[in-house]
């Protein structure tokens, strides 16, 4: 018996990488998979079915069940969509895995509206619009008495929360809204029975191995027989373990990355300083200056 038994699952982006780990652990723990992809280049350019279909055809194959949907994400009609197919394919609705992503790496100096734009848009408001019905979905079903018990596991990045990268300010950036969506979401939607955690995975993927100055440290041949800590599927099991029902956790964010998982925490201040009265230019920049 998997420890998903029964459950439906959405998991975007789960056609490549780390979301096709997902979609085929969470299938074999019993879970009903919406595998979302919309085919798109690295930068998000363009569109092809054959990546999600053949994650389905493989949980297919092995006796799962699975349905394919290309829909955009980061769109508010195509999230919507996304949540109606599963509700209509499966019956419900109980896992929500954020994962779907892309990069247009610039430098701040130099990134143009679009490089910008598109980051934001398929990350961050991806994250949001899918969110956002899944959680009217749930909201409707608490309202009508009918119990819920449903996880939402967001993406986000060590760039954009303890390991900031150059280059990226528009994927940084997103990642970092995505930890604080987290933190927001676990608080509004515990009421209705959902509880919310992020991830900021480390692992090979096409995207990191078109990350600048990073493609040689994940793409390094690993000797046969030896723990590779950069296979995407040790992400899986964390995502599969906060995707279960009886899990307590909400409003987490982990880091995990071959064999460790570690819990981080946000913005904290480490130092005050202080003055009687207020605040002048002199005043403020002798404090600044002073030593703990």
């Amino acid at each position: 018996m998997g420890k998903l038994d029964g459950r439906v699952a959405i998991i975007t982006g789960a056609g490549r990488g780390i979301g096709r780990e997902h979609a085929l652990l969470f299938a074999r723990e019993g879970a009903k998979v919406v595998v979302n992809d919309l085919g798109g280049a690295n930068d998000g350019s363009g569109n092809d079915a054959g990546p999600a279909q053949q994650v389905v055809d493989e949980i297919r194959s092995a006796g799962g069940e699975a349905v394919a949907n290309t829909e955009n994400i980061a769109t508010w009609d195509g999230a919507q969509r996304l949540v109606e197919q599963a509700v209509t394919e499966f019956g419900g609705l109980d896992i929500l895995v954020n994962n779907a992503g892309i990069l247009r790496d610039a430098f701040i100096a130099g990134m143009d509206e679009s490089q910008w734009d598109a980051v934001i848009a398929v990350h961050l408001k991806g994250h949001a619009a899918t969110l956002r019905h899944a959680a009217a979905y749930w909201k409707a079903q608490s309202k009508a008495g009918v119990p819920v018990r449903a996880s939402v596991i967001n993406t986000a990045s060590a760039s954009g929360t303890f390991m900031p990268n150059a280059g990226q300010g528009n994927y940084g950036a997103a990642k970092a809204g995505i930890a604080a969506l987290t933190l927001v979401a676990a608080d509004e939607l515990e009421r209705y029975g959902v509880r919310v955690n992020a991830i900021a995975p480390i692992a090979r993927t096409r995207l990191t191995l078109a990350t600048p100055g990073m493609g040689a440290l994940f793409a390094a041949e690993v000797p046969a027989g030896e723990f590779d800590a950069f296979d995407p599927a040790n992400i899986s099991p964390l995502v599969a373990h906060l995707a279960e029902a009886d899990c307590p956790l909400s409003g987490k964010v982990f880091a995990v990355q071959g064999g460790a998982i570690t819990e981080l925490q946000g913005w904290t201040g480490i130092r005050t300083v202080e003055t009687d009265g207020p605040w002048d230019l002199d005043n403020v920049a002798k404090a600044l200056s002073e030593e703990n």
